[in-house]
């Protein structure tokens, strides 16, 4: 049994699309369990288990990893994730689970420029203390995240503070079939992988992209961090701690220029997905 918490978000999901695939049997975990998951019945496979977890309740999570032998962790970045995804290893652990597969984080250093990324790897640090079999997959920037352009492509203009920086994109349905792979085929498990698209796509180039998509033109504006980060808090509404992330994210890509990883091919036998398909398969979103 394969329990996949976060099976709402867009790895967690994808992944359930994958594993059904595979026909193994799949515990799906979710706060709201009345609200149908997508995926997770129909195209002539049997249903997913679903169940309801909370990684703020103990009691949840123990009865969710019942009788489970793997667990893929993937929660939403926030200032509290070290301490949930602590707690979550260590109730998999004492209950029995045999494998974590862990989202973790590029640059996941003790001394990283990204706060996210030093909590991220606080808790591989933790996991690895703990001495369950374990795999970490470290993906860069989701493609999905790039629908959350939209509105700003309406307005013909794209903030950011990347300059000329290539940055990485990885499809979280190649982070799903190759979570699922760590968790069905044992010589992938056990290692750490850096997942990324085929190419690194710079600001200025995915806003050409989009005025190619959509027939309009496209700017893209580069901000100083300290402009982008208050645009975000005032204009996106973000809390602090987002804006923060999201800009030290940026300014990532620009002190340590971005490169395209041969994971994705290596563990699958194929080519990730590109980031042309996928705004191809999405111009419709962006037309709105």
């Amino acid at each position: 049994m394969i329990v996949v918490m976060g099976a709402t978000g867009a790895t967690g999901n994808a992944l359930l699309h994958s594993l059904r695939t595979l026909d193994v049997p799949v515990r799906a975990l979710t706060r709201t369990p009345h609200t149908p998951i997508p995926g997770a019945t129909g195209t002539h496979r049997p249903p997913v288990e679903v169940r309801y977890a909370d990684a703020t309740d103990p009691h949840s999570l123990r009865a969710a990893f019942e009788g489970a032998d793997q667990l893929f962790l993937a929660m939403a970045n926030g200032p509290a994730q070290v301490e949930l995804e602590t707690r979550v290893i260590d109730i998999a652990t004492h209950t029995g689970v045999g494998h974590i597969v862990k989202i973790s984080a590029p640059a996941a250093e003790p001394d990283s420029p990204v706060a996210v990324s030093r909590g991220h790897h606080a808790v591989e640090q933790h996991l690895r203390a703990t001495g369950i079999p374990h795999t970490v997959l470290r993906p860069y920037a989701f493609t999905q995240n790039l629908l959350r352009l939209a509105p700003a492509v309406a307005h013909g203009l794209i903030l950011g503070t990347t300059g000329q920086a290539p940055c990485n994109y990885v499809d979280c349905r190649d982070i799903g079939d190759v979570a699922a792979a760590a968790l069905t085929r044992p010589e992938v498990a056990g290692r750490t992988y850096t997942l990324t698209g085929p190419e690194a796509v710079s600001s200025p180039d995915l806003a050409a992209r989009l005025s190619a998509l959509t027939g309009r033109p496209i700017r893209y504006l580069d901000l100083a961090p300290a402009e982008l980060r208050d645009n975000l808090i005032r204009e996106a509404h973000m809390p602090a701690w987002l804006a923060d992330h999201v800009t030290e994210i940026q300014q990532l890509a620009v002190a340590r220029p971005e490169t395209p990883t041969t994971t994705v091919v290596d563990i699958l036998g194929r080519p990730p997905r590109t980031l042309d398909a996928f705004l191809q398969e999405h111009r419709a979103h962006f037309l709105r």
